[in-house]
């Protein structure tokens, strides 16, 4: 049987949930999860206590759309590469599960329906602002940055920063210096999120050509980087106590978690130059772990009276 045909049958059998699954897997449901744990604590500060549920509701939804239409046009434009690392060798458009019109045509219809959902529900400003999330991560972070320059992470990063403008503005229809700087904070934070799993998949990121820090640089240096942007990560996120204003609970938890932080980047950068051997998925972890607690403390902050 010629394989185009054989591959073409192969999907045709393909059941209901194994195309689900599919489709879900398109939209990155990981960094989704990550972006909702930003988005609903500025909502809560926004309000100054609890904000509206159902307006809540209807932003996370709107905020997954775009998030997803985001991860989908990403899997559509890289299928090449995902073809070429181990790590993505599991996607839906290398396994063929999706088809590459299946893929567009699903992107497509997320975003639009993000934007339009937004617009409907929460207001212009939180609407614009998620067609300009899914405009830098798709033009700016994978058709510009990623396959040109060391540096696509960090500036290719700022679509992931947008859930925090995006659920303060659907509170207040405006913007101010609170979620700005902690745009700023998920912003420092990307790369040492992010430099350490290109450590781990390093040879993955150099097969496919991709000019991530860990291959075109040593690992002491990106270990460097890692502390350079912990540390400013977390003096990025004490600025929102003076401007907020914050209390004890984020004060505590803001100082502690990111002395956390900052202490296992310095411990991946202390191995990286004594050439022993390293972790980098700890540092990848711990990041996720601090950037949640502290995002739960922006929550929780303005719901008690200290």
């Amino acid at each position: 049987m010629d394989v185009s045909v054989e591959t073409r049958v192969n999907r045709e059998r393909l059941g209901f949930s194994r195309k689900f699954r599919a489709y879900v897997s398109l939209t990155k449901p990981r960094v989704v999860e990550l972006l909702l744990v930003t988005t609903a604590p500025v909502m809560f500060l926004a309000e100054g206590g609890v904000p509206n549920l159902w307006l809540m509701l209807v932003t996370l939804i709107g905020g997954s759309l775009s998030a997803g239409s985001a991860g989908a046009f990403n899997c559509y434009i890289d299928r090449d590469i995902d073809r070429l690392m181990k790590r993505t060798q599991g996607r839906p458009l290398v396994t063929g599960d999706l088809t590459d019109r299946e893929a567009l045509v699903f992107a497509w219809i997320l975003g639009i329906g993000s934007i339009v959902w937004l617009a409907v529900f929460t207001n212009w400003l939180a609407a614009g602002l998620s067609l300009l999330a899914i405009l830098v991560y798709v033009f700016v972070y994978t058709l510009w940055l990623k396959r040109r320059t060391e540096q696509n992470i960090i500036w290719g990063g700022i679509a992931g920063c947008f859930p925090v403008v995006i659920g303060w503005a659907a509170v207040t229809n405006s913007l101010s210096w609170a979620p700005i700087i902690l745009f700023a904070v998920i912003f420092l934070w990307t790369p040492p999120h992010y430099w350490p799993l290109s450590m781990k998949y390093r040879d993955d990121y150099q097969n496919a050509s991709v000019p991530m820090l860990a291959v075109v640089r040593g690992r002491s240096v990106v270990g460097l980087q890692v502390v350079l942007y912990a540390w400013a990560t977390v003096a990025c996120s004490l600025l929102l106590i003076p401007v907020a204003p914050m209390g004890i609970v984020y004060t505590v938890v803001a100082v502690s978690a990111g002395a956390w932080f900052i202490y296992e980047s310095h411990l991946l950068y202390s191995r990286a130059i004594r050439h022993g051997e390293v972790q980098p998925m700890r540092v990848f972890h711990s990041s996720i772990t601090y950037l949640t607690l502290v995002f739960i403390a922006v929550g929780v902050d303005p719901l008690l009276p200290f």
